[in-house]
């Protein structure tokens, strides 16, 4: 698989930036029914209790939650779609879907843009961005090469989040490919 180099990287950080801030587009949903393994979906549930309907997050343990079960504050990750296809060298939703996160997003996911507690109208669901940081792992490095685990853990790439958001499920909905994503307040009441 082709790993950019970093000065590639750098070359479209003002691409990235200039995703949208308030409302954006659902390019891509990813669940993930076992681990390594990748599904691409029209459409996906986002259930509070369960995440994202079929992926595994529900029966991963974690080191972030007091009984060892899955963490709360990962249970729907997301990821900039420009960031997505960056790394990613293509344009191949097959490859994005290799960073292992849930939903690729055409929009701001900036700690500026998306502070703690935001949250953001997909479909019928809604999500609140947690604390939690989102970095990148081994196998991050390993699909994408050390140039782009470097890129989205720059302090510039962190404070962009170009590796993606942890969110949690505040309201249970149907998401679809192609919706418009609505950012909310930071958790004072939705539209609905």
């Amino acid at each position: 698989m082709p790993q950019l180099p970093r000065v590639a990287l750098d070359a479209r950080l003002e691409w990235i930036r200039a995703a949208p801030a308030q409302d954006g587009t659902v390019v891509l949903i990813a669940r993930r029914p076992a681990e390594d393994a990748r599904e691409l979906l029209e459409r996906a549930t986002l259930d509070v209790a369960a995440g994202l309907l079929g992926d595994c997050w529900v029966t991963r343990p974690s080191s972030q939650s007091v009984d060892g079960g899955p963490a709360p504050d990962a249970q729907v990750t997301v990821m900039n779609a420009r960031a997505a296809a960056t790394v990613s060298g293509s344009d191949d939703h097959e490859r994005w879907a290799l960073a292992g996160d849930q939903l690729y997003l055409d929009l701001d996911v900036s700690h500026a843009n998306l502070p703690e507690g935001t949250r953001l109208e997909i479909g019928s669901a809604v999500l609140a961005i947690t604390g939690l940081p989102h970095t990148g792992c081994g196998k991050f490095c390993k699909r994408f090469g050390v140039d782009a685990l470097t890129f989205v853990n720059s302090p510039q790439g962190r404070a962009l989040r170009l590796r993606g958001v942890n969110a949690r499920v505040v309201r249970a909905g149907e998401v679809a490919a192609g919706d418009v994503v609505h950012k909310l307040d930071s958790g004072g009441e939705d539209r609905c």
